[in-house]
């Protein structure tokens, strides 16, 4: 196999997980409740409240679910959002197949998941101490954006290098307008 085929191929894998990392993010976002109803089943406090709960995270789990269950018995209207924020996930999701189909012309896609990774952090870090997330949630949630950063840093950079193993005459030329 030659390195182009080679780089297309990592390209594609890489461009897939981070499809897939999205949509099954999205999907994620809609059963809430059930979510969080199994989550405390898992942990052994389904019967549960908040104020019975003995360590941070379980705490923290029912005190979410109660919320839940209380915001979607008086206004369900409000798990709208959940629904518009899987859409959004859906829809970078999508965006991405450019990125299958021609990885070069598409290296912007790459960029722009890097950017939105990196930003990840300030964001959980200032939004979710203005809103009384914990820390280790947010922690949580900055995972995501290093650990999606990964992938899309390789892409790119993989993608640079399928761009000159693609046109070399075109990468000299580049190269030699770009010397002073």
């Amino acid at each position: 196999m030659n390195r182009a085929n080679q780089l297309q191929g990592r390209i594609r894998l890489l461009t897939w997980l981070i499809i897939i990392g999205l949509a099954l993010s999205g999907a994620t976002a809609v059963p809430l409740q059930w979510e969080l109803d199994m989550s405390a089943r898992i942990l052994g406090v389904a019967d549960s409240s908040s104020g019975e709960a003995t360590s941070g995270l379980t705490k923290w789990i029912l005190k979410v679910r109660e919320a839940l269950h209380d915001t979607n018995a008086k206004y369900p209207f409000i798990a709208y959002g959940f629904d518009w924020l899987a859409f959004g996930h859906f829809a970078i999701a999508l965006a991405f197949v450019g990125a299958l189909r021609d990885p070069v012309r598409n290296a912007w896609l790459f960029q722009f998941g890097m950017i939105a990774c990196v930003l990840v952090v300030p964001y959980a870090f200032v939004f979710g101490g203005l809103r009384g997330i914990p820390i280790y949630w947010r922690l949580i949630d900055c995972s995501f954006g290093v650990l999606g950063f990964v992938p899309l840093r390789l892409c790119y950079r993989w993608t640079k290098e399928l761009d000159t193993i693609a046109d070399p005459a075109a990468t000299k030329l580049s190269h030699a307008r770009s010397s002073p």
